[in-house]
């Protein structure tokens, strides 16, 4: 097993005053050529956004971009015609493809959003721009991975344009959660929202993340209740 930390306080970060964003990769005016991605993983950014202020309409083209809201809603516009508002108990995709643009606004006027924006390269380039949103309950998340984005419709997820799956599941302290590979050679990269956990020894705290490659699976165990995203995907 091979395995890459990144502490949370080594990422690289922006204040534009309405947007306060840590960056895992290389982003915008951060950039550490150590750090450009993990795999297809491309951007993770551990964003806080005002009340009532966001991103205008934007450009994207041939990524996989899934937003987790974290606390608070987005309200998000996009040229396949979606609106809506994601709140903290769904997950949204967006497979840009062919090219779109779309607009992310804090849906509320009195206090702060916190989410995470990921990035991933697409398995296949310039396909049909598409969006969906759905909700996951934190009863199914309960000392248990849930899959929450797959390329396998009997995931019953959100689907997404990638040999990618992502997980998320909230552990009650000192209990422990497993989770195997489902493609072969793929490597793994787990980021703690929140609580302190230990992997193969080593102990992450809240927004502490870890690279895995060259493990059939993973066995991650809470010090204190917590909560992981954890993201199965290709390395190349």
């Amino acid at each position: 097993m091979k395995k890459t930390i990144h502490k949370a306080d080594s990422r690289g970060y922006a204040d534009h005053g309405w947007l306060k964003s840590y960056h895992t990769f290389s982003f915008a005016n951060y950039y550490n050529p150590e750090r450009s991605k993990f795999g297809v993983l491309r951007v993770l950014n551990d964003d806080v956004i005002e009340a009532g202020m966001g991103f205008g309409t934007h450009p994207h083209d041939n990524m996989e971009i899934i937003t987790i809201p974290i606390k608070g809603e987005v309200a998000h516009k996009d040229s396949t015609g979606t609106k809506g508002v994601i709140k903290d108990n769904e997950v949204q995709i967006m497979s840009a493809g062919s090219g779109l643009t779309h607009s992310e606004f804090n849906n509320s006027e009195s206090d702060p959003l916190s989410l995470l924006q990921i990035w991933l390269f697409p398995k296949e380039k310039n396909i049909k721009p598409r969006y969906d949103q759905r909700s996951f309950s934190a009863e199914e998340m309960k000392n248990s991975f849930k899959t929450v984005v797959s390329p396998d419709e009997a995931d019953k997820a959100l689907w997404i344009n990638q040999d990618s799956v992502f997980a998320l599941t909230n552990i009650e302290k000192g209990k422990s959660v497993k989770y195997d590979i489902k493609f072969k050679g793929n490597g793994m990269y787990l980021f703690v929202i929140e609580g302190s956990v230990k992997i193969d020894g080593d102990v992450l705290s809240a927004r502490d993340a870890m690279g895995i490659e060259d493990a059939d699976g993973i066995e991650v165990t809470a010090e204190e209740n917590s909560k992981v995203l954890l993201i199965e995907l290709p390395m190349n």
